[in-house]
């Protein structure tokens, strides 16, 4: 019998041990095929932060290294500045990335460090608790905000890619999302580019993808799909916002 599906070799055989309906797991599935269909695995090096996202390092085939909070990006930069033939890559949740980590995240964009940056935006801090983070939607009820973010007070949601956008050393910026099989289609496809501008030397490329935190928000994991479809996809915009054209002619 022809085997049409199996386990990707980009991953470990150890078993994702993330709550329930998280989607960790789907991206980490899309990263290993990528680096498996790229033939890329033995010579990429991922960086991992704190949070859930520190999880990371266990599941995936290639090298990991661990970074402190906010900082995998300036870890990332000092791997790929001494070892430049290396694929370099960070794996961020939107808590470390879009905030404690804000100023590396602009400035590696800003320079255009020939890294690849993936952020999972679940619209809260994860690990420690449900907390509201920069990415929290106006209105949503975290741990830190029991009557709902309120953006007199706090400002609204920021969206990170569209800034990131801006900047003329990130060459490649796409906002994707993993709660349907469309959209994980087209995660990886963005996935695979931002390794691929990677390969060419092109630039700064960051991939933000929509995940769901179903403990956090209190909900089971079918109606935090529904609950990211309903209220993450109207504000953060999806598609590729920037695309070099060396990329596109792939």
């Amino acid at each position: 019998m022809e085997k049409i599906f199996g386990k990707t070799k980009g991953l470990t055989d150890l078993p994702f041990h993330y709550c329930p309906g998280c989607t960790h797991g789907i991206i980490h599935r899309l990263i290993g095929e990528v680096m498996e269909e790229l033939d890329i695995i033995e010579k990429t090096i991922g960086v991992a932060p704190v949070g859930c996202a520190g999880f990371s390092l266990d599941f995936f085939s290639c090298d990991f290294v661990g970074a402190a909070h906010g900082r995998a990006q300036a870890v990332g930069t000092g791997i790929k500045r001494a070892l430049p033939d290396k694929l370099v890559f960070t794996y961020q949740g939107d808590g470390d990335i879009a905030a404690i980590g804000t100023a590396h995240a602009i400035h590696v964009a800003a320079r255009g460090e020939k890294i690849t940056s993936i952020m999972v935006n679940n619209a809260v801090f994860g690990m420690t608790g449900g907390q509201m983070a920069p990415t929290t939607l106006t209105g949503q009820v975290t741990t830190t905000s029991p009557y709902g973010r309120d953006a007199s007070l706090v400002g609204a949601p920021i969206d990170l890619p569209k800034t990131i956008a801006t900047l003329n050393g990130a060459v490649y910026v796409a906002a994707v999302s993993v709660d349907s099989p469309k959209n994980i289609i087209q995660a990886k496809k963005a996935l695979k580019r931002a390794f691929q501008v990677q390969q060419l030397g092109l630039g700064f490329a960051f991939v933000s993808i929509l995940s769901t935190c179903p403990t956090n928000w209190g909900l089971s994991p079918v109606d935090s799909l529904a609950w990211l479809q309903e209220n993450m996809l109207p504000i953060y915009e999806m598609g590729e916002l920037k695309v070099p054209e060396e990329v596109k002619a792939l």
